[in-house]
């Protein structure tokens, strides 16, 4: 007798969090559909290879694919669960872009019945759990919905974050306890018990609208703080006073621990979750607007302190090391790396040296500056007056240091730290 009764999941969206989920729940003997619009995802994870930098996930893949377990297709299936882990970006003028989320909703509409669990993943907007209730009792008039039946509805909808890190996304999905929010407890305690499938850590169980506050709240807390390292380096380069050694003698007292300064704020999460909240509730958030604003400032102050450099020799060449948002991924998302360099290429018309060894080619958007030359590190290195450290890539830190010499370095993220 199975331990669960599901059977069947449908995971909308292959990227950097739903490809590693759909390849773990298949991993438990569980079939599941892996939806995506991207034919290259498709055909990628179908041939059992992946589309992402993600360690250890690429020969879980090809185990599930071969059993038979995972298989990807372009649209939705039926399903015993549906989960959505797809993009949710900020539009230009911060607010909330939803569209893949309602995209995802639609699909999966026409293919509910009784019994069926839908999740969402994504991180969203306090209220949009509800919201999506209500949208699938618009489309599915013959099924009930928990927002209007409770926990006598015919389909069950839950939120439930995920909270990993890139690098370690298999291992923190497995392990990192998980909050569970459901539009009822009976929604709640299935949700649960289909991640207790593949759950190590504790799953714990709460409503909807607090789950998405959850996730909201982690990531804001953790750009405020951020921002916080960020101004006290602006406030030590005033003073002309090594920030790193204020932090460390700082970080002595027991109760005290700042974060180190960086180049800005990157990835999918810190920068655009914080405006989720301040979106619904713009007089309530002052800190995490400001937090936002210093953290947002940061690549074009990064720039800026290059650019004083360049002004003691106008004929100097950079070399920019790191364009992914964080060390040792190929995740350009919001990279602050991206914004510096696009300023450095911009404002300074000799040749720019840019190194990211974990991409085979430049964004769209630095294709087509003609100053930027897109190298490996040793060569921008050799190549270049000014050395800018951006992304503490592991393979940056084995750069022979007599290559370096006689070279003017600015280490925004801790290579030579």
């Amino acid at each position: 007798m199975s331990e669960h009764p599901f059977s069947d999941i449908c995971v909308m969206g292959l990227g950097y969090i739903g490809l590693p989920t759909a390849t773990l729940i298949a991993s438990r003997g569980l079939n599941v559909i892996g939806v995506d619009k991207n034919p290259h995802v498709i055909e990628t994870v179908n041939q059992g290879k992946i589309h992402i930098v993600e360690p250890d996930l690429e020969g879980l893949v090809l185990k599930v694919t071969s059993d038979g377990k995972l298989k990807a297709y372009d649209s939705a299936k039926p399903a015993d669960i549906f989960i959505i882990t797809v993009p949710t970006p900020i539009n230009q003028d911060k607010s909330p872009d939803m569209k893949y989320v309602d995209a995802a909703l639609g699909e999966i509409a026409q293919h509910l019945r009784k019994g069926n669990l839908v999740i969402i993943e994504s991180t969203s907007p306090v209220g949009t759990t509800q919201k999506a209730a209500e949208f699938l009792a618009s489309k599915r008039t013959d099924l009930t919905f928990p927002h209007t039946h409770g926990e006598d509805s015919d389909v069950r909808m839950a939120y439930c974050p995920e909270r990993v890190l890139p690098g370690q996304i298999i291992t923190e999905l497995m392990n990192n306890d998980r909050i569970v929010g459901g539009m009822t407890p009976k929604c709640a305690a299935l949700a649960k018990r289909f991640y207790q499938v593949f759950v190590r850590g504790n799953c714990h169980t709460g409503t909807h609208d607090t789950a998405e506050l959850v996730k909201l709240s982690e990531n804001a807390y953790r750009d405020v703080n951020i921002a916080f390292a960020n101004e006290l380096s602006n406030v030590c380069n005033h003073h002309g006073i090594d920030v790193n050694q204020v932090i460390r003698f700082a970080n002595l007292h027991p109760r005290v621990n700042i974060l180190s300064p960086g180049p800005g704020v990157g990835g999918h999460c810190i920068p655009i979750d914080p405006w989720f909240i301040v979106h619904e509730a713009p007089h309530a958030t002052p800190l995490i607007q400001t937090a936002r604003k210093i953290n947002d400032d940061r690549p074009h102050q990064a720039a800026a302190m290059v650019l004083e450099h360049v002004k003691q020799n106008p004929k100097a060449r950079i070399a920019c090391l790191g364009l992914a948002y964080k060390p040792n991924v190929d995740d350009l998302r919001e990279s602050p790396a991206i914004e510096i360099v696009h300023d450095l290429a911009s404002k300074h018309a000799e040749k720019l040296y840019v190194c990211e060894p974990h991409i085979k080619a430049l964004p769209q958007n630095l294709v087509e500056i003609r100053n930027i030359v897109f190298t490996d590190a040793l060569s921008a290195v050799n190549e270049a007056d000014i050395i800018v450290a951006l992304v503490n890539h592991h393979s940056f830190g084995y750069i022979d240091k007599s290559a370096l010499k006689d070279k003017t370095l600015l280490d925004f993220c801790g290579v030579w730290r």
